[in-house]
């Protein structure tokens, strides 16, 4: 931007320059020296500027032999400029896409609302990869750019661009679209193209949540009944619900998780007494089988399998650190 700026400085004070010279040379007012100022130096003008004064002839050709050097090098600039942003974009947008197709047991958002920001804002602090999905352009390059984080700009209720953002091998999408048509329609289209991935949708009307669920949600918030919950809890129990207040500094939350046992994991076959879990700070409230069966709450004998889930209490730090040994 500074360059631009530069060579608009540069070719108005050429044009001022000639307009000044012009004037004094040949008596014309400012206009319309400023006008055969432009003319000349763009070669459209047809009127004798010097009228056979000589010295108004020197003028023009110093002026003509300057300025067209000049004119040809600040085009060639703002042509550079031009081409070489449209090829940082080019590239920028071939690197994001690289990026998303390798992406592994992300998130996606559809969305990027308050709602969105907010969930962005979420992963983004527990470094979790995802990739947003937003239809205006400005907005993605004004805050996902900002942060660096991953994004396509599209719509999310067509197929196609749910397929660049790796719907297929997602752990989760979340739509929070404005309007409750448009989320069922993603809901339905991600279902369609990914059985196993987790869908959360916003229903704005209680009327939506029924279709969503019918769609394919996995789980269905309704914002306003969710606040209107969490404001009876804390009429009910202030103490607890001003313990589990999430708060603002980082690797000091509270955070309830649900951690997949998978194959490798050093706890598997292990009793969860036998586990260094709770020195780690971290404690299981509650097991999930592979075949469903609900150990809450379970007790020090409990045998951990491939399979389970174990539903994890603790600090951030330590909740997130135990996924990641799950995950490696």
């Amino acid at each position: 931007m500074r360059r631009f700026f530069s060579i608009a400085g540069l070719l108005l004070a050429l044009t001022s320059a000639g307009a000044a010279g012009i004037q004094l040379l040949t008596g014309r007012t400012w206009l319309e020296s400023f006008y055969l100022a432009v003319i000349t130096l763009t070669t459209l003008g047809s009127e004798d500027v010097a009228r056979g004064d000589p010295w108004a002839m020197f003028f023009v050709i110093m002026y003509l032999v300057c300025g067209l050097s000049i004119f040809t090098y600040s085009a060639f600039q703002i042509g550079q400029l031009i081409v070489n942003a449209e090829i940082r974009g080019m590239l920028e947008r071939r690197r994001m896409e690289r990026q998303i197709r390798a992406l592994e047991d992300h998130f996606i958002i559809c969305g990027m609302g308050r709602m969105g920001m907010a969930i962005c804002e979420y992963l983004a602090e527990r470094q979790r990869p995802f990739v947003i999905i937003d239809r205006d352009q400005s907005r993605l390059e004004e805050i996902a750019k900002e942060h660096d984080w991953l994004y396509l700009n599209g719509d999310a209720t067509d197929d196609e661009v749910l397929m660049r953002a790796g719907i297929e091998r997602a752990r989760a999408l979340a739509t929070v679209l404005a309007t409750d048509a448009d989320n069922v329609y993603v809901v339905l289209s991600a279902r369609m193209l990914s059985a196993g991935t987790q869908i959360i949708a916003r229903a704005s009307e209680d009327t939506a949540i029924q279709k969503l669920e019918r769609a394919g949600a996995s789980r269905v918030i309704s914002p306003f009944s969710s606040g209107a919950v969490k404001m009876a809890r804390f009429m009910l129990n202030p103490s607890i619900e001003d313990f589990l207040e999430i708060t603002d500094a980082r690797g000091s939350e509270l955070e309830l998780a649900d951690v997949q046992i998978r194959e490798g994991s050093p706890y598997i076959g292990m009793r969860l007494a036998e586990t260094d879990l709770s020195r780690k700070g971290v404690m299981v409230i509650g097991i999930r089988r592979a075949t469903g069966e609900r150990l809450l709450p379970p007790s020090g004998n409990a045998m951990i399998h491939a399979g389970d889930s174990l539903f994890a209490f603790g600090s951030s730090a330590a909740v997130n650190a135990m996924i990641g040994e799950q995950e490696t």
